[in-house]
């Protein structure tokens, strides 16, 4: 340290506010950080159901091995092996109108010979589409959608329409093309040990949030749930005040704040900010079977082409469901819901389709922004007119979809802003677990 220790207040303890708190805590400053739920992970969180008797998440995310904000963040705090998978890439589909099913296979290198393998690609075309599909999605414009890029491509409905969802949760008919090429280039555009599977051995919470706090708690932060900002006070260009429920917090001189907070919410503080103000729904089942999940190859998931379920996920006798792009059927009561998606499950992995096991059904309405040409251009960067106030969130301007990898690298490009801010008070040693 070369001077006294900043205070940085983070409001939201998502994804974003968490990474952020990390990376400043451990390279110096004090942390404050601040939720107005009674607990910390956002829309990245487990908890043990009741009804199913197990620890389930509010939704499935898939990473990558080529997510590399992720995958430093979890080694970060001490979580590395909490995430499990394949040692090589492999992509399991079930077509559930004709009842195929097949895999992507890509190989380590970045030269894509696995295209011209048709065990490894999508039946029913030829390395050529493949490898049209990837053209027509990188010299994509930006007022492009998915749609526009490849819906003349032979491979829209097995591979380009599921992935676009999937990745943007937003219908491929309106998606940017831009954005999901961001996430391709840095994925399957960059061979097979990019592209590698990874889910949660024991849920989201012990992976990304539990060893978080950990990680605070022994840095001497500051965590208060159930605290609410409802206002801010400036002065002479800088933030001067945060105001809470039951308190006002005065920011010193080289105080720093970071609102990690959903785009609805940062709007109604800072009012003057765009933010991306439409929302796509994001629909999760969870059934408890009275066996071992079995998925083909062994695989930890499944895509599904065809059906309402798109993609299962497997953790030991629970199979988990998830609907992206899901407003429409966020709509319909959950025993509803329950029978559809269990209609599908049946039909990839054997079973009873009238018979619906044990479920819990959950809905995210506003699960993320919608990821469109014209709400993509609404993103804010990470710097406002203030001089020490800063944005982080999967919304912001971190030239990737909404996902957690863009989450916790919007954290960081917020640490590294504040950094910047007030370099004097900063340790010059890299963040770490320890």
């Amino acid at each position: 340290m070369t001077g006294a220790a900043q205070r940085v207040h983070i409001v939201g303890a998502g994804l974003s506010g968490l990474s952020c708190a990390v990376e400043l805590a451990a390279s110096g400053a004090q942390i404050t950080l601040y939720e107005a739920a009674g607990h910390a992970g956002g829309r990245c969180r487990s908890w043990q159901d009741r009804t199913l008797d197990r620890t389930i998440d509010n939704g499935n995310h898939l990473l990558l091995s080529g997510n590399s904000a992720a995958l430093a963040y979890l080694r970060m705090i001490g979580a590395g092996d909490e995430l499990t998978g394949p040692t090589d890439a492999v992509l399991p589909f079930h077509d559930l109108a004709t009842g195929e099913g097949w895999a992507l296979r890509p190989n380590d290198g970045r030269l894509p010979w696995w295209l011209f393998a048709p065990s490894r690609r999508v039946p029913g075309a030829g390395a050529f589409a493949h490898l049209k599909g990837l053209a027509a999605l990188a010299r994509a414009p930006e007022a492009a959608t998915v749609a526009d890029a490849l819906g003349r491509n032979p491979l829209y409905r097995r591979l380009w329409e599921p992935l676009a969802v999937a990745v943007m949760n937003t219908p491929a008919a309106d998606a940017s093309a831009r954005l999901l090429w961001r996430a391709v280039r840095e994925t399957l555009g960059a061979g097979g040990q990019a592209c590698r599977p990874l889910v949660a051995r024991g849920g989201l919470g012990a992976a990304f949030v539990d060893p978080a706090l950990r990680i605070l708690a022994k840095h001497g932060a500051e965590i208060r749930f159930g605290a609410r900002l409802q206002g801010v006070a400036t002065e002479a260009e800088r933030l001067s005040v945060l105001r809470f429920a039951d308190t006002d917090v005065a920011l010193a001189p080289g105080d720093a704040a970071i609102l990690a907070m959903p785009p609805w919410s940062a709007a109604e503080i800072l009012p003057d900010v765009a933010v991306p103000d439409r929302h796509h729904a994001i629909v999760n089942a969870h059934f408890r079977l009275d066996r071992l999940v079995d998925l083909p190859g062994g695989a930890a998931l499944l895509g599904l082409v065809g059906g309402a379920a798109q993609w299962l996920f497997a953790r030991g006798d629970v199979v988990s469901v998830t609907v992206s792009a899901a407003d429409e059927l966020a709509e319909r009561d959950n025993e509803t819901i329950a029978g559809l998606l269990w209609r599908d499950v049946a039909a990839a992995l054997g079973g009873n389709a009238n018979a619906v096991p044990p479920h819990r059904i959950v809905k995210e309405k506003r699960a993320t922004f919608a990821q469109t040409p014209d709400q993509a251009a609404r993103r804010p960067g990470t710097r406002t007119a203030l001089a020490n106030l800063y944005l982080a969130g999967d919304w912001t301007d971190t030239g990737l979809p909404a996902t957690i990898e863009g989450a916790i690298r919007s954290g960081r490009a917020a640490a590294g802003a504040v950094r910047e801010f007030a370099p004097q008070h900063w340790n010059p040693a890299p963040p770490c677990a320890t």
